[in-house]
């Protein structure tokens, strides 16, 4: 009887690693984007924070002035005067702690949602392509900008109401006022404003990061030395253009401000009015909302009303955002 011959064939080791271990590479690289967006947006944040802080108390002050009484401010200087005399300098930075923790959750939350929003678009609609149709990038920034509205609001609302004490008593802490909103209404209530917030940080979102790209490629277009991609959506790819000089970046960066601000201001006045309310004068059906808020700031004052401490805020914003990107496009770039 022959021998039967069994042919055993061995694997080769190394074709499903070399298949697992990009894929863990892929994961590993998605990881370290999103780290670096959460750490470099955290500090680019903060460091806009601290330097926009004492307008942005002006432009609430001015915005949360009441209805149906004398203006108590007649513009940002005076805002200015009566508060350094009411409380001197340290008193226009009266509650920077929730915005400081605000504005690193803020930052990091666009530069990421932002960076996954074009990581969709490139693995549905555009598939295959490095650089997205400027629309695609709009409706990136869009969405980075709802979804950090949600985290937000609870910070912008603590942030107000100590920017806005209440004359006559003396002004809470966070905790005591994160107390009283829960004491209050609920876990609801730290979602006060959230309409103006959405509003605000979507299409605002849109506008700042549009308008940093738009920029950008402008400098671009015009060296002569590198005829590079129009946009390329603040994202890392064998395709990125090499930074710009970091006085364009900041140029872009301010221009990317201004946009952000002036666009959407009345949404931010309204989501401010809301904010700053009585919080024991504003229970249950009584609560007014975005709407009706807004109407009524419009019959009473106009579009003057709605553009009350637009000016001021336009003013810091451009420091401000221009430092934010630069800080961020040179962490991004040193660490890459």
């Amino acid at each position: 009887m022959a021998a039967t011959t069994q042919q055993i064939t061995i694997p080769l080791d190394h074709e499903m690693p070399v298949v697992e271990l990009a894929d863990r590479r892929t994961v590993q690289n998605h990881g370290l984007a999103a780290a670096k967006d959460f750490a470099f947006g955290s500090v680019a944040g903060i460091a806009g924070k601290f330097i926009e802080y004492p307008f942005d108390t002006v432009k609430v002050r001015l915005q949360a002035q009441p209805d149906n009484l004398p203006l108590r401010y007649q513009g940002p200087i005076d805002c200015f005067r009566q508060s350094l005399h009411a409380g001197g300098f340290r008193g226009l930075y009266r509650g920077i702690s929730p915005p400081l923790v605000g504005a690193a959750i803020e930052n990091s939350c666009l530069f990421f949602s932002y960076r996954v929003a074009q990581d969709v678009f490139r693995a549905t609609l555009f598939p295959g392509v490095q650089e997205l149709p400027f629309g695609a990038l709009l409706v990136a920034a869009a969405a980075s900008g709802s979804f950090t509205s949600l985290l937000l609001t609870p910070v912008e609302l603590i942030k107000c109401k100590m920017q806005v004490p209440v004359e006559g008593i003396k002004p809470p802490g966070p905790l005591k006022l994160i107390a009283q909103v829960f004491r209050h209404h609920g876990i609801a209530g730290f979602w006060r404003g959230q309409m103006g917030t959405l509003i605000r940080e979507t299409g605002g979102s849109a506008a700042w990061f549009g308008s940093y790209e738009c920029v950008s490629a402008y400098f671009r277009s015009r060296n002569p030395l590198a005829p590079l991609a129009p946009t390329h959506g603040l994202h890392d790819s064998p395709h990125e253009p090499p930074p710009l000089p970091v006085h364009q970046q900041m140029l872009a960066g301010a221009a990317a401000g201004v946009s952000y601000n002036f666009i959407f201001f009345p949404a931010d006045t309204i989501k401010s009015r809301i904010q700053t309310e009585d919080l024991s004068a504003i229970r249950g059906a009584s609560q007014r909302t975005f709407w009706t808020v807004g109407k009524s700031l419009w019959q009473q004052q106009g579009i003057a009303g709605l553009y009350r401490g637009c000016g001021i805020t336009v003013v810091r914003s451009a420091p401000s955002s221009a430092f934010i990107f630069a800080i961020y496009e040179g962490l991004r770039h040193y660490f890459k």
